[in-house]
């Protein structure tokens, strides 16, 4: 496996933590009220919520949050197959559910990438064992006798090695060091990643808080009564009334 320069991987974070912040803005700029009201209405009831505003930002941190994993794990899964294209002559799948492949000391590995252990349903978790079985079934085919290696590969958590459902499940500082035989690459890539983070940071917040207030005062026309509280009533009927049964 051939050394890893750790300085292409910071010219390769720092290019790409860009279009992560980027997509982050985008989201919001691609946002609607009515688009944010589709979050659960009776749990931030329960949380007694009493102002529009406030409901507003609660409502806006949730969609958020979940937009982020996801584009931050998308980044994970770039970054993962970038350093094993540079160690290990790494490529591009062309089976279905595989990210990427690599052949190190006569092992053909097929590695399916996911950025966190909490993934997927019991069905999800079902299609990726029989995609990773797909896919040793074709390199067997094209390669006879080769020796194949189907892993799920986890950017971080300290879950231990093991076989499951007929894979190797690697994660965290295990699965990096699989890929490049660097067992401090799971920790040199942190400060890469911080990368103009206050620069970017800011200028998201900044979005942000138009977002708040714009929506904020959307808000109180149409489901505030006239005194200024939030009627609750409406924002329910309007989030899931559909009543077609009677």
């Amino acid at each position: 496996m051939k050394e890893l320069n750790l300085n292409e991987v910071t010219a390769f974070v720092n290019e790409t933590i860009t279009d992560f912040h980027s997509q982050r803005i985008k989201s919001l700029e691609g946002m609607s009220l009515d688009r944010l009201l589709r979050k659960n209405p009776y749990l931030f009831r329960a949380k007694n919520l009493t102002t529009a505003g406030e409901l507003i930002a609660s409502l806006l941190d949730a969609f958020l949050s979940s937009s982020e994993e996801k584009l931050f794990g998308d980044f994970l899964e770039d970054l993962a197959i970038f350093v094993a294209t540079k160690t290990c002559d790494g490529h591009k799948s062309t089976s279905q559910g595989v990210d990427f492949e690599f052949i190190h000391e006569g092992i053909h590995y097929v590695v399916s990438v996911k950025s966190g252990t909490n993934w997927g349903n019991s069905s999800q978790h079902a299609k990726l064992e029989q995609d990773l079985r797909n896919a040793v079934t074709r390199v067997k085919q094209s390669r006879h006798g080769a020796n194949v290696q189907p892993v799920l590969g986890i950017c971080y958590g300290k879950t231990r090695t093991s076989y499951v459902r007929g894979y190797l499940k690697v994660v965290g500082q295990n699965f990096w060091y699989l890929i490049s035989h660097n067992p401090a690459l799971y920790t040199d890539i942190v400060e890469p990643i911080g990368y103009k983070a206050k620069e970017h940071n800011d200028s998201f917040h900044g979005e942000r808080s138009r977002v708040v207030n714009r929506f904020t005062g959307e808000f109180i026309g149409r489901f505030c009564d006239p005194s200024g509280v939030i009627d609750w009533i409406s924002l329910v009927e309007f989030n899931s009334g559909n009543l077609d049964l009677s």
